[in-house]
């Protein structure tokens, strides 16, 4: 009996089951000539109406199915190790970044010295880009990113509440000179973090980017101290 004979016959049997068709049995073979495509089509049909495991049986000789071999996305690893101290680096990290970025959206509103402005952009898009990079570790680590609320001041150069409301309000040069000593503060302490993790870390892109911090931010407190004057 050929395989399409075979599907063929399947298949009036489960149309007959459901009530679709009910041909003749002596006239299947002449459908095996003439009416293939419809044959093939009918199988499809039905298997959508219920009789899925005997056709695709001939479809899929192993009755195997897709539901027998569920895909899935297997969980992101690291190459290298990624252990408690780089978590808390980016947990601790990603906040003290984010009150760096909190500080440049203010010199945009209250200056309007270019030098500021552009010091500021440059911070903002560097740690910007910064949080997401260590936003995608804590992902494939499977951590979760925290407020700075959750460490406290424990950050080294948070800027504190009272401070940060003196600097909402002030304007023009006050603001510059606020915004620069308060961003000194600020890149100090990431300095001090980043090099924390350097002393741990057994991960290139934790040590690549964390070298990278005290690399920029060490040149930035340059330009700041040198913009501050005597």
């Amino acid at each position: 009996m050929s395989p399409l004979y075979r599907a063929a016959k399947q298949t009036k049997e489960c149309a007959s089951t459901l009530g679709v068709f009910t041909a003749p049995a002596h006239k299947i073979e002449d459908m095996n000539k003439r009416v293939a495509p419809i044959a093939l089509s009918a199988i499809f049909v039905l298997g959508l109406g219920g009789c899925s495991s005997d056709l695709f049986g001939f479809l899929n000789p192993g009755g195997e199915t897709n539901a027998q071999h569920p895909t899935s996305t297997p969980a992101p690893t690291f190459t290298q190790p990624f252990d408690a101290n780089d978590v808390m680096f980016a947990q601790m990290m990603i906040p003290h970044h984010s009150q760096a970025v909190e500080l440049s959206a203010l010199a945009e509103a209250n200056t309007t010295n270019p030098v500021i402005l552009d010091l500021a952009s440059r911070i903002d898009g560097a740690q910007h880009n910064e949080i997401h990079t260590m936003e995608a570790w804590l992902a494939a680590a499977g951590s979760s990113a925290v407020d700075h609320g959750s460490h406290g001041m424990s950050m080294p150069g948070m800027v504190g509440a009272a401070d940060m409301a003196a600097l909402e309000k002030a304007r023009g040069a006050e603001f510059d000179v606020l915004f620069l000593s308060h961003m000194i503060q600020h890149h100090e302490g990431a300095i001090d973090m980043a090099n924390d993790v350097l002393a741990t870390t057994k991960n290139d892109d934790v040590a690549a980017l964390a070298t990278a911090i005290v690399a920029a931010q060490t040149a930035e407190i340059d330009e700041m101290y040198a913009l501050l004057g005597p």
